[in-house]
C-alpha cells in the first residue's frame, strides 16, 4: 500500500479512532485521510439522503483532488448516495456496510436490521435486498429501531447506547442473522449473546476498501 491513500467519509468523529485502530491491526502502513461532516447525517435524517447528494459529491471530488486512491463512506444513511457518485470520479467509492450485507444474506433467509437512527433503516434494507438479488437468494428483512439509544450516543453515553442495542439484539427470535446498521454500534457484535451471527461493518468494510484501493479501479 506504499504511496496509496484511502479517504474515509464519516458523519461522526467517533469513527476516526475505530478505523485508525483497524488499520493498525490489519493494514499497517496504509495512509488514511478522514473527512468528518456531522451535518450530512443531521440533514439526511430530516430531509432524506438525496438532500445531501450534491454536497457528498463535492466532498468526494475534493478527496480525489487531494490524492485519494479510493473513498470509503462509513455512514450507512448516506452510503448509497456516496457509492452512486463513483462513476464520475474515476476511483472506487465504497459503502462500509456492503460486505456485511453480503455475509448476512449468505447466513440465511431471515435478516434483522438493528439501528439507532431511523434514516439508516431504509438504505440498509435496500442494500440487503440488493445483495440477496445478486446472490440469487430469498431474503426476509425485518427492522428494529432501538428507542433511546441514539439519544444516549448523542449525549456522549456510548456505553449506555451499546447496552440498549445489545438488549434489543438479544431479544430477537427466529432470525438467521443480525445486521448492526451503523458503524457506531459495531461493538454490540461482541456484547450480544444471541446464538446467530451478529454482524458489524467496520472491519470487513475497511478490508474491502483496501482491496479496491490497491486495484485502483472504479467501483
Amino acid at each position: 500500500m506504499t504511496g496509496r491513500a484511502l479517504a474515509l467519509l464519516h458523519t461522526s468523529p467517533v469513527h476516526v479512532p475505530v478505523f485508525e485502530g483497524l488499520r493498525d491491526e490489519d493494514h499497517p502502513g496504509l495512509a488514511l485521510r478522514h473527512l468528518v461532516h456531522e451535518d450530512l447525517l443531521a440533514r439526511a435524517r430530516v430531509d432524506g439522503p438525496q438532500a445531501v447528494a450534491g454536497d457528498v459529491q463535492k466532498l468526494l471530488e475534493q478527496a480525489v483532488a487531494d490524492g485519494a486512491d479510493a473513498v470509503l463512506c462509513t455512514c450507512s444513511t448516506i452510503g448509497a448516495v456516496a457509492e452512486a457518485g463513483a462513476a464520475a470520479l474515476g476511483v472506487p467509492v465504497l459503502r462500509v456496510d456492503r460486505p456485511m450485507a453480503a455475509v448476512a444474506v449468505a447466513a440465511g433467509r431471515s435478516v434483522a436490521v438493528v439501528a439507532t437512527v431511523e434514516s439508516t433503516l431504509e438504505p440498509t434494507v435496500a442494500l440487503i435486498e440488493e445483495e440477496a438479488a445478486r446472490a440469487g437468494r430469498p431474503v426476509e428483512v425485518s427492522t428494529v429501531l432501538v428507542a433511546g439509544a441514539w439519544e444516549r450516543f448523542a449525549a456522549g453515553d456510548r456505553n449506555g447506547c451499546l447496552e440498549l442495542v445489545a438488549a434489543a439484539v438479544d431479544a430477537l427470535e427466529g432470525v438467521d442473522a443480525v445486521v448492526l446498521a451503523q458503524a457506531s454500534i459495531a461493538d454490540v457484535a461482541d456484547r450480544a449473546a444471541l446464538a446467530v451471527p451478529v454482524l458489524s461493518s467496520p472491519r470487513t468494510g475497511l478490508s474491502a476498501a483496501v482491496l479496491r484501493c490497491r486495484a485502483g479501479a472504479p467501483s
